[in-house]
């Protein structure tokens, strides 16, 4: 018995000090109300088999999430605990943990960025990045952003991008004046507290003023006048669809599920709302029939 006790006292002792031990995160474990259903698609491009995988929590909701750069895992990793509690939609480009995808095509090797394929000029432009441009590589790797987007349906409420940075790389200040990246947003919400490098954009102008309210670094994106660099968010704009990428530094899970938490709190009460005056008018019409 005594040495039952000690055991125990000792395994709760270690996981107390386990759980204080700093840089990891503090959000205690939730059951998951959702686990996910899978699919996996296999898309051939040249002589590699990129792997899609589609995760499906719950039944559709609207939300559909996307993580184009395999090297991005901490969005990911913010994401899949709201998704297991809300539902949702995950689509993930799986690529040995690399951004770039490569292949060969007889025999020559290619690589672009699967963020740049969503026009001609993007698909271009990244495979000049990657020093080859080839017409029967290009036709490859506009197949693949096709496939990407057959994944989203029209009736996607929001396409959400899950992204992750490097410090001072890329961040809020490419998007103030001065900025090189000023003439692509049509506003942008600075707060100087917040770690430049965490920010959202999105095609959205509700969107926009919602993240921007809960004080996170925040630019809606002029969608005539944002360059056409064949990015999701720019084919987005030009189609109308409601986009957001939310993202942080790498490495920084919790701040990431939190602001991911932030936006599909509001999508829920946007759908609610709507919601609500037909139920009204149900309602009414009971009780005028009894």
């Amino acid at each position: 018995m005594r040495y039952s006790f000690l055991t125990a006292f000792y395994l709760l002792f270690t996981g107390l000090q386990i759980l204080a031990q700093p840089g990891l995160p503090d959000t205690p474990l939730v059951k998951p109300l959702y686990t996910p259903n899978t699919r996996m698609f296999a898309h051939t491009i040249g002589n590699r088999t990129v792997i899609i995988k589609v995760l499906q929590y719950g039944e559709p909701n609207g939300i559909y999430c996307i993580n184009m750069h395999d090297n991005e895992g901490t969005a990911v990793q913010g994401a899949i605990p709201v998704l297991e509690q809300t539902g949702g939609t995950l689509i993930r480009v799986e690529n040995f943990s690399q951004r770039l995808i490569r292949f060969r095509l007889n025999g020559v090797m290619y690589g672009f960025d699967p963020n740049r394929i969503f026009s001609k000029t993007g698909i271009e432009q990244t495979m000049r990045d990657n020093k080859r441009i080839n017409k029967a590589a290009l036709l490859e790797i506009e197949k693949f952003g096709q496939k990407l987007l057959s994944l989203i349906p029209d009736t996607a409420r929001i396409v959400v991008a899950l992204h992750n940075n490097t410090n001072d790389l890329f961040s809020i200040k490419s998007y103030v004046p001065g900025g090189v990246r000023q003439k692509d947003a049509k506003a942008v919400y600075y707060n100087e507290a917040q770690d430049v490098d965490d920010i959202t954009l999105t095609t959205d102008s509700l969107v926009y003023q919602v993240m921007a309210g809960a004080g996170y670094n925040a630019i809606w994106q002029d969608n005539a006048k944002a360059k056409k660099d064949g990015s999701l968010s720019v084919y987005c704009g030009d189609y109308g669809r409601r986009y957001i990428n939310i993202e942080t530094e790498h490495g920084k899970v919790d701040q990431y599920r939190e602001m991911f938490e932030k936006l599909v709190a509001y999508l829920q009460q946007e759908k609610e709302a709507a919601t609500q005056p037909v139920e009204d008018l149900t309602r009414k019409k009971l009780s005028t029939d009894q």
